[in-house]
């Protein structure tokens, strides 16, 4: 399944769907980074395999701090979308006893493993409501790229094995914020990057809390899930997800 065929069909529909909207009142320009604590969970195979091999149970996979960086430039020119640059890295290692089939290669004993998912979005946005509520709509040209590897015993011979493989793909997701401010400065907000398509879906959620003090400083603090259901993409199955709260700062001007 190619997902990034959909890029030029839904970037055509985000146009005529916001046609006039409501920008920034000034020129806004901001940059941060961040730090996010994840639970992997779920599982993950070859198509050809009899079963997933599990994250917990196979791979020993637990808890890990990753790093985030983002960047946003508003501007009050209509038309003209808004601009959201994020880049995410998830890392994630383990090893120990155990057994399992992937790749068509049974491994058994000790088994250690590398694992890395890396997202950087380039989100296009119009501000519809930019008031106490605010809502944004738009589109998010995902770059994904998915790098592993797996080594181990081969059951079958006995010998070492190590299985090596990677994924890149760009992915086009809908993109869209709601958020409230109680009161100036402090903004409250939900946001939803998504696509399905062809029994396949990707999300990325977050729910927040973020704070601009008078010295063009912020601070931002909330929970984050990312979800990957793959059906045959690059060869491979998955139902994977990343959560947990994550903590960050940032400079605006």
């Amino acid at each position: 399944m190619k997902i990034k065929q959909l890029a030029y069909l839904i970037a055509v529909s985000s146009a005529l769907a916001t046609p006039l909207t409501s920008q920034a009142d000034t020129l806004s320009i901001s940059a941060g980074a961040g730090i996010w604590n994840t639970s992997p969970s779920g599982d993950f195979q070859k198509k050809s395999d009899p079963t997933g091999v599990n994250v917990d149970k196979n791979l020993f996979w637990s808890s890990e701090t990753q790093g985030y960086l983002f960047a946003t430039f508003e501007h009050p020119i209509p038309i003209i979308p808004n601009v959201r640059m994020m880049a995410t890295k998830i890392d994630q290692s383990g090893s120990g006893n155990t057994d399992f089939t992937f790749d068509g290669i049974s491994y058994t004993g000790n088994v250690s493993n590398d694992f890395s998912i890396q997202t950087i979005d380039l989100i296009a946005y119009y501000e519809i409501l930019d008031n106490v509520v605010s809502l944004d709509i738009g589109l998010n040209v995902r770059n994904l790229k998915v790098d592993y590897t797996i080594s181990g015993t081969d059951a079958g011979t006995g010998l070492a094995v190590t299985t090596t493989d990677s994924m890149n793909e760009t992915i086009p997701m809908l993109y869209a914020l709601v958020g409230a401010s109680p009161f100036p400065d402090l903004i409250i907000s939900g946001e939803l990057s998504y696509i399905a398509y062809s029994g396949s879906t990707i999300s990325d959620f977050t729910a927040k809390v973020a704070y601009t003090t008078n010295f063009f400083v912020g601070f931002e603090g909330g929970y984050r899930k990312q979800q990957y259901t793959f059906d045959d993409v690059s060869g491979t199955d998955s139902d994977l997800s990343f959560d947990g709260v994550f903590a960050g700062a940032y400079v605006k001007f």
